[in-house]
């Protein structure tokens, strides 16, 4: 006798499905560590890498050599992290703002539209622009050293956790990036876990965001990106997914196909893509490790690498510069390298 299966079960199983994404495409590619570091100077954690228009290369990376003073109360740090300046076949230009004040711990580095560098902190919680000759011209942030009140999140004044103050002061902001009207959002992402948007000029207009796993919250906010129609997204590592809002922080929708992403990159162009690295986690570096190209409302055009140690494999991905959305730049933090892909 034939078994009919009750309305129910067929909604449950079709339920499941819908839940379980179709395997991704492995999309061809080659891959090679093009830049020419100076005799003796090597990559330390490779966190932040970017190009700007010419296609130069930026990294930063935490290899320098820290400096702490005791001062009162308080230590003074500095020179912990390097950025670098590379020309397009590769060869070693530049360093740019060696023992500047805010450089600590290598977090990020982005080029703006107008060849504007902008310098992510980790340790020091500053974002610092450089103009494109390498002259500091904005500074977002201040250094725990210098801030009188630490910004706690959880003061007990009824504060969600992770939101941080409403204002420009961070706890371990993550990475940068900018609208077409030149509005600044900045992810205050692993001590707070919000996003801060300012002006053009720097002046904090609102942020949004708190730690949880609603909708609008954050277990990490580690990655953010802005595409043509300045919708804002915002890589939710350890929450499995990829949070989009409208350019005033309203939730608009949640992408769960691009895996657990550290890094995210929206790339030029009249078609715009979305990569997503499913970087492996921290106490687990054989897992994970590819990264998804994704369409802007999240469907899957395809996937390459896996974690590993080998000249093909990436370790703890932190930042992608997809300005050509075939060939990739790749910041490995765990291999300590820059990685450029050409996709086929």
């Amino acid at each position: 006798m034939k078994r009919l299966k009750s309305p129910l079960a067929t909604l449950l199983l079709a339920a499941c499905a819908m839940a379980i994404p179709a395997s991704a495409q492995d999309l061809g590619y080659t891959n090679s560590q093009p830049l020419q570091l100076p005799h003796d100077t090597f990559f330390g954690m490779a966190a932040g890498v970017a190009t700007n228009s010419k296609g130069n290369v930026f990294v930063y990376t935490r290899n320098g050599e820290p400096t702490v003073t005791l001062g009162g109360s308080r230590t003074f740090a500095h020179g912990g992290s390097s950025l670098y300046e590379f020309a397009p076949d590769g060869k070693f230009i530049r360093q740019i703002g060696k023992q500047v004040y805010g450089f600590l711990a290598a977090q990020q580095v982005r080029v703006d539209k107008n060849d504007n560098i902008w310098v992510v902190d980790r340790y020091s919680s500053m974002v610092m622009k450089f103009d494109s000759a390498g002259r500091v011209v904005m500074l977002l942030g201040r250094k725990p050293e210098s801030v009188d009140v630490p910004s706690s999140p959880d003061t007990g004044r009824g504060t969600p956790p992770g939101s941080g103050q409403p204002s420009d002061l961070f706890q371990s902001p993550t990475d940068v990036a900018w609208d077409a009207s030149g509005n600044i959002f900045v992810a205050d992402g692993i001590g707070n876990a919000r996003v801060a948007k300012f002006t053009r000029d720097g002046v904090f207009v609102k942020s949004w965001g708190s730690r949880g796993g609603a909708d609008g919250q954050f277990k990490s906010a580690h990655g953010i990106a802005v595409d043509a129609s300045g919708n804002v997204y915002v890589a939710d590592r350890g929450n499995n997914r990829i949070q989009v809002f409208d350019n005033d922080g309203n939730f608009k929708s949640s992408i769960t196909t691009g895996g657990d992403p550290e890094a995210i990159c929206i790339s030029p162009g009249a078609h715009q893509y979305l990569y997503s690295s499913n970087s492996n986690p921290a106490n687990d570096l054989d897992r994970g490790g590819d990264i998804y190209k994704l369409e802007l409302n999240g469907t899957v055009v395809g996937k390459f690498g896996q974690a590993g140690k080998g000249p093909r494999d990436f370790g703890s991905v932190n930042a992608i510069d997809c300005r050509n959305s075939n060939s990739l730049y790749v910041a490995e933090a765990g291999n300590w390298r820059v990685t450029k892909v050409d996709l086929h």
